[in-house]
Order: C-alpha cells, then structure tokens, then sequence
C-alpha cells in the first residue's frame, strides 16, 4: 500500500473532501488530509488509518489564514512522495449580492480562488520536475451557470474552471495531469453553511457524495479534463466546448465587428 505516493486532500473532514480521502486511501494512497476542524480531522484519519492500512497525516489548517495555507504550501512544496493534490476546500452562498456580507464574500475568494491558486503553484513545480502528477480541482456547476446561486460563488468556481483549462494547456507536455470536476448538488454540509439547507431542494437534483466522488474518478480515470456527474448526456459539454474553441481565434482582431461600426449618415 501506499506505492502510488501521497494525495493531498483539502476539505478532507466531511462531505466530498472526506469520501476522496477513504476512495483514494482504498486505491493505494497515502493521505495528508487538510481541514480547519482539527478535532474531527484526526478522528477521520484514525480511521482511514484502521481501514485501509495506510500512512495519513492530519494538518488542521484554516486556508484563509495566510500562515495556515503557507504550512500547507510548504508541504506541497517539499514532500516529493506527493503525487496528487485534490483542490476541494470551499464554500458558498445562496444569497443575493444585496442580501451577503461583503467580508464573508471576501473569504469566500480566499478559500475558493487564492488557496487553489497557492497550492496549485506549490505543487506543480515539484510534479514538473519529476514528470509526474496530478491536480484535481474541485469547481461546481456554477462554474458555467454563475446565475444560479450567489454571485461571488459562481465567479469563484468560474475561476477554478478557467485556471484548470490553462493548466491543462501548460502542463499537457510536462508529465501532469489536469482534472476540473463541476459538481451539481450534493448532498453535504455545503447547503447549511450556505445558507439553504439541502432538505429545501427537491431530491431529484441532489447527488449523495459517494456517487460524486466515484464518478469523478471514473472521470479520472478515463483521461477526462472536465467531468460533471450530473450531466446525462456528455455530448452538451462537447458542444459547450466546440463553440468555446470555435470563438477563440476570433476574440482579438485590428478591426471593429461590422455590427458595432457607426452606421454612415445618409
């Protein structure tokens, strides 16, 4: 056990974080797992210990405090038995832009867009020089649908899926995987803390996270970039990204798109 290396999990004592955890410490590795709640961080990898036999480290961390995350960093930066680093910490809202507290938004960018970003940057310079390794960032379905719920929510998640494409693109000939995985409801803590619990949502849309963590590792393991578990038919995506590519050539031009050109006085 354990010869897979070390996966880095953040968000790793309840909900998506804590079932990445038991699936990736079941295929072989061994865990440093990341929360803020320490109590209940060491009893999840006592456990992890117990039923899978393998190596796993509790660091209790607050990635919105700039020491917590730069201890975090430092490990992704000097463990070179890491080998994968699951992006899943994060929160949301529901609330309208009029009904949120700006400073809760603010951390909310802290946890969901720095704390990726620092982490992500710590680690990959290790995988690039040992031409391997994997990042897995956790965005929602938000990512591509910022309306649906809080505003600095789906901005947030938009990042995670835009930082992703980029890292794909720079890393796709270094030896290092890229994966964005765009949960749809899910049935953890996520909704309480956001403000709606998941009780008020019909069950048709909400996915119990087991199912969500082996799907997006089905994904994985098919060489996806992008996996969305809820979506049924995959060929929307497809399209979604076949428009996406078909502007980009387009996006930056010397002249003026004809619809936009000052209509001549007769």
């Amino acid at each position: 056990m354990g010869t897979k290396g070390t996966a880095v999990v953040t968000g790793a004592s309840s909900g998506i974080g804590a079932v990445y955890a038991d699936r990736l410490a079941g295929r072989g590795y061994d865990l440093v797992v990341v929360a803020r709640n320490a109590a209940r961080l060491e009893s999840q990898a006592e456990a992890l210990r117990r039923r899978h036999g393998v190596t796993v480290r509790a660091v209790a961390a607050d990635l919105t405090d700039r020491a917590d995350l730069r201890r975090v960093e430092d490990l992704l930066r000097t463990d070179a038995s890491v080998t994968l680093l699951v992006n899943n910490a994060g929160f949301g809202g529901a609330g309208e832009l009029l009904q949120s507290d700006v400073d809760r938004m603010e951390e909310m960018v802290d946890v969901n867009v720095t704390a990726v970003m620092r982490l992500t940057y710590a680690a990959v310079p290790g995988f690039v020089a040992r031409r391997g390794g994997t990042i897995v960032n956790i965005a929602s379905i938000v990512a591509i649908g910022p309306e649906i719920l809080n505003g600095v929510y789906g901005g947030s998640k938009a990042f995670v899926l835009a930082f992703s494409q980029s890292l794909r693109k720079e890393l796709a000939d270094k030896g290092v995987r890229v994966q964005v995985v765009l949960p749809g409801a899910t049935a953890t803590e996520f909704w309480t803390h956001a403000g709606l619990p998941v009780d008020n949502l019909p069950t048709a849309w909400v996915m119990t996270p087991e199912n969500l963590v082996d799907a997006a590792l089905a994904g994985l393991d098919r060489g996806e970039f992008a996996t969305i578990p809820s979506l049924q038919d995959g060929a929307e995506w497809d399209a979604y990204e076949a428009a996406r590519q078909v502007m980009l050539p387009h996006l930056s031009n010397t002249g003026v798109a004809p619809r936009y050109r000052t209509i001549a006085a007769v």
